[in-house]
């Protein structure tokens, strides 16, 4: 039997609620300490990144992030289900003054799995074409480095058997594909050794997504702006595409589902999942931002 909400959150009063899921203004490492264990489906959040330079945002320092977070992660594991998913988005950061990069999102990873008890179901890579030339010192002045246009994405579960189905993001056949399909193809070896049987042939309605996510973040007159503009409210200045949480909410969740954000900033994650009718929960600490997430939703 599904969860309600009133069994996962308890004596806690939210924001604002729709049809399907409700946002909280507070902190949410004691926000989810109010919610079942084992209840929900996914956690999906870009938290703020660990950056060199202080964002308006909230960030903590390379240096102190992975303590910053792991209480955050405890906590994750705790209310996520056994065949629940938890996706984490993290920004890249270069070593202040130097062209070299930190390597904490990595560093979090081994804690993640090796101390809270993580699996890792397998890394994605969030691909930003749109994305600027940044740092600036090293990209566009000395030109010593190229443009850094990839977030690494941990799938983490709580058991090594996460519920998934990638038949459910299959992309478009190429036109190549769409041809083969249409004229057959001659079974045989292939020279890396791949057997590529008969069975290659076969229809699936689709191809088989990579872990490479290609998403622009290009957003610039969507309804959220438009309303938070006409309202004088400052929008989340680092909002991530609705079809980045399209892919995770339609690949890991069934409808019914509960999905978590607990850094939720304009809230794309309640959003896409309320579109999707899955339930959602959604806490950001920022005033400011709960206050503007109410026009994703507003007619």
């Amino acid at each position: 039997m599904k969860n309600s909400f009133k069994e996962i959150i308890l004596d806690q009063h939210h924001y604002y609620a729709q049809n399907l899921g409700k946002a909280y203004l507070g902190d949410s490492l004691e926000l989810m300490k109010a919610i079942t264990p084992n209840s929900i489906n996914l956690i999906l959040t870009s938290p703020p990144f660990a950056l060199t330079r202080q964002k308006e945002y909230g960030n903590a320092s390379a240096e102190k992030y992975i303590e910053w977070f792991l209480p955050f992660a405890y906590e994750f594991k705790r209310v996520l289900a056994d065949n629940g998913s938890f996706i984490v988005d993290l920004g890249g950061a270069y070593l202040r003054g130097n062209p070299v990069r930190s390597i904490y999102q990595y560093e979090l990873l081994i804690k993640l799995c090796r101390e809270v008890g993580f699996f890792l179901a397998q890394e994605f890579y969030h691909y930003n074409p749109a994305r600027l030339p940044t740092p600036a010192e090293w990209v566009t002045i000395r030109r010593i480095r190229v443009k850094d246009s990839v977030n690494v994405v941990w799938w983490l579960s709580k058991t090594p058997n996460p519920k998934a189905d990638n038949r459910k993001v299959l992309k478009p056949y190429s036109q190549s594909m769409k041809q083969l399909l249409k004229n057959g193809y001659q079974a045989k070896i292939r020279p890396s050794g791949h057997d590529i049987s008969d069975k290659f042939q076969k229809n699936n309605q689709g191809a088989i997504p990579p872990n490479l996510l290609e998403i622009a973040n290009t957003e610039s007159n969507s309804a959220y702006l438009r309303r938070c503009k006409a309202k004088g409210i400052k929008p989340h200045p680092a909002r991530f595409p609705t079809g980045f949480a399209e892919f995770f909410i339609k690949f890991l969740t069934d409808e019914g589902d509960i999905v978590l954000d607990p850094f939720a900033g304009s809230n794309t994650t309640g959003f896409v999942a309320e579109t999707w009718q899955r339930r959602w929960i959604s806490c950001e600490i920022n005033q400011d931002y709960v206050q503007g997430s109410v026009y994703r939703f507003a007619e």
